[in-house]
């Protein structure tokens, strides 16, 4: 069984012909060589370019490939295998390289599971991975879903729209949030700036739902060369925000340890 997507302009159903996606309105769109699908609707951004860009997208697989983060992959897992109800349907929004979405795919293969990212790099990586789950490039914003259409979304440290989701859940359905706590990645921030500081952490539970479980997840990982410590550097936003002395900084190491800690929420639709 297919996740199956909506047309992004007029919200019918689509199906696969012939190498493209149509509607029944005759809007069509084509499948890449690769196997997701772009609904983006292009009108509705002005941005040249969407998403992550290829240097995130592989220093965040280069990354991930070495197993740094495997310690969250396996909670998300479990808390997903909780939940699973006959003819289940999950999407995760902001999937990347769907580093998590295969670790689920892998571990509950009678999971029909989408992924949505606005980059079509990171789709590219996501579908070597895991061939099961259907992928497409869209906005978490305005996601090609028809309404009530999962039993579950999740997002691993994606921007979302909560509206959506409650909008593509059944009655009941499950939201699944992963998110950096206040130390995360410390020791990186030590070594580029004079004053690391903490993230901040919203805790708070989206209207619409209640919580169901909250998971504190937490490990010091340690880097051992320069290539694993800049994919770290390169897959974070920092990287974006440092200027070339402090960036210089992270270049110049050869090993690196650092605080990973994550918060994970389960909440029900209400």
């Amino acid at each position: 069984m297919n996740f199956d997507f909506i047309c992004p302009v007029c919200m019918d159903s689509l199906k696969k012909t012939d190498g493209t996606m149509k509607c029944e309105n005759g809007h069509c769109f084509d499948i890449a060589k690769q196997g997701y699908v772009n609904l983006l609707q292009s009108q509705k951004s002005s941005a040249k370019r969407h998403g992550d860009d290829k240097l995130m997208v592989k220093s965040r697989s280069d990354f991930l490939n070495k197993g740094y983060y495997d310690i969250l992959a396996r909670k998300i897992s479990e808390r997903v295998g909780e939940l699973i109800c006959d003819d289940m349907r999950l999407a995760d929004l902001g999937c990347g390289e769907c580093y998590y979405t295969a670790a689920i795919a892998d571990d509950y293969p009678e999971i029909v599971i989408g992924g949505i990212d606005i980059s079509k790099y990171a789709l590219i990586g996501g579908s070597r991975r895991n061939k099961s789950i259907s992928l497409a490039v869209a906005s978490t914003f305005d996601l090609p879903i028809a309404d009530g259409y999962c039993d579950c979304v999740m997002s691993v440290f994606a921007p979302y729209s909560i509206d959506e989701i409650k909008r593509v859940l059944k009655s009941d359905g499950k939201f699944i949030r992963a998110y950096p706590l206040e130390k995360h990645l410390m020791g990186l921030k030590s070594v580029i700036y004079d004053k690391p500081y903490l993230n901040d952490v919203d805790r708070s539970v989206p209207d619409g739902f209640e919580l169901m479980c909250r998971d504190e997840i937490g490990d010091v990982i340690s880097l051992d060369n320069n290539s694993d410590i800049e994919a770290l550097f390169e897959m974070t936003p920092y990287y974006y925000k440092t200027g070339s002395k402090d960036q210089s900084k992270v270049r110049s190491l050869s090993s690196l340890k650092t605080e990973i800690q994550f918060g994970l929420d389960v909440y029900r639709k209400l």
